[in-house]
């Protein structure tokens, strides 16, 4: 399974982007010819590797078979460097048709010229643009403008250690849990005699430590940014109650495992070391040794977040070169993620659906959750995917900062509240920078 870019690299990528925005203008003309008519060949730049090179290799053959004369050429890149090399070749002025990018990506990636304008694509009929999932749809739409169609997507839930829930004398998290409930399990779960912990938390400081708290403090009823995202929103009471909640278990309880290689924490949970873990469905495979369950995020009672979750969507992008080969690359894009094509891939990768329609399909569900204990949860919970993340230029500079703030709190360094205020003020200085 394709891990998507929160565990890419983020920053770095604005002063790239800006220069590449200014010299991409000396590309390929958007009226230049790409081949003639029914021969067209498209190129596309994909990170697919195992199983899923195999299905995607499997879907390019199909749609060739169904469409004569039109050739799909494939190349490998590692999708944690696409977005340099993309902007490399685009300042050479021989982009890929297709690209496949971080979602995180896109606020930048709409500032170069030669990305196709996608906003009337998906209204065609056929389409169905409102069959793709809520957090797709907002991480493909930068200021109201669609630059990418979904390749991927994903959410966080909590999976947990069946066994030892029942060594703590504990009931299996429900459905309508509260993080009150999570932060009492998590103590019960912990027993220092043994290094076993009731949850764990990574802090490398990067975008893999901000969106898991970003999801609690939706579930808290607040925001990052104010609505037209001009000014931090995240220094208010739903800030400071998530910050507690993390504070609480990894200061006070001891409760929490701190990972600051973002990778440990696998195997401790692996191993019955750890209780639960707030995660995604990329990591079920590598517990092969636990009888575990998944659940939906807990709530704050009071506030109108509910069990929200996260998700970091990935996009299909197409670049301009030439109107035949853009109008192949859109006519394949299409196909590969219709309904049908959809189905197979998430079948036999075990990538969760990206449009609703399959996901509510009980063959599909039944057919992975088999394959793979969980995924029906991770399905289902793409429902409580409402918003995304900040859709502006600005955000890794932004989540830096946040990283920096989560793990300071995390680490007991700062105090919650002083954290909350000292990257506010950092991050209404990067908003104003423009």
């Amino acid at each position: 399974m394709v891990r998507n870019q929160l565990r890419g690299p983020l920053a770095g990528l604005l002063t790239v982007l800006t220069g590449a925005a200014v010299l991409a203008g000396c590309g390929t003309d958007s009226t230049s010819s790409g081949g003639g008519g029914g021969g067209t060949t498209i190129q596309i730049w994909e990170g697919y590797t195992q199983v899923e090179a195999k299905a995607f290799a499997h879907l390019v053959s199909e749609y060739e078979a169904q469409h004569p004369g039109q050739k799909v050429s494939t190349l490998y890149v590692n999708s944690d460097n696409t977005l340099q090399k993309v902007l490399t070749a685009v300042r050479g002025g021989s982009p890929p048709d297709i690209a496949y990018l971080y979602g995180s990506w896109a606020p930048n990636v709409a500032q170069i010229p030669q990305v196709v304008d996608l906003t009337q694509v998906v209204r065609r009929p056929g389409v169905n643009w409102d069959d793709f999932w809520t957090g797709e749809r907002a991480v493909a739409t930068v200021n109201g403008k669609v630059i990418g169609i979904p390749a991927l997507v994903d959410n966080l839930a909590v999976v947990y250690n069946k066994t030892l829930f029942a060594k703590a004398g504990l009931q299996p998290p429900g459905p309508g849990w509260t993080w009150q409930d999570f932060v009492a399990d998590a103590q019960k779960l912990t027993n220092p005699a043994v290094k076993q912990y009731g949850t764990a938390y990574v802090t490398p400081g990067t975008e893999d430590t901000v969106w898991h708290w970003e999801a609690l403090l939706w579930e808290a009823g607040g925001q990052l940014l104010s609505a037209d995202n001009s000014r931090a929103a995240f220094d208010s009471a739903a800030g400071l109650a998530s910050l507690n909640t993390l504070r609480t278990m990894a200061i006070a309880d001891k409760s929490m495992y701190l990972d600051p290689t973002d990778s440990a924490y696998g195997n401790l949970f692996n191993s019955g070391k750890i209780g639960m873990l707030v995660t995604g469905p990329w990591d079920l495979a590598v517990f092969p040794n636990v009888k575990y369950g998944v659940q939906v995020m807990p709530s704050y009672p009071g506030t109108d977040g509910g069990h929200q979750t996260i998700s970091g969507p990935d996009n299909w992008v197409i670049f301009n070169n030439g109107s035949s080969r853009v109008a192949a690359a859109e006519q394949f894009l299409l196909w590969l993620t219709a309904p049908a094509q959809d189905k197979y891939f998430a079948v036999q990768t075990g990538d969760l659906p990206i449009r609703q329609s399959v996901g509510q399909q009980a063959g599909v569900v039944q057919q992975m959750n088999t394959s793979v204990p969980g995924m029906a949860t991770f399905i289902a919970n793409l429902g409580n995917v409402r918003q995304a993340r900040p859709q502006i230029p600005q955000y890794p500079k932004i989540s830096q900062i946040l990283g920096t703030m989560v793990v300071s709190v995390l680490l007991g360094k700062s105090q919650p509240q002083a954290a909350l205020d000292a990257a506010a003020q950092q991050v209404n200085q990067v908003l104003a920078a423009g």
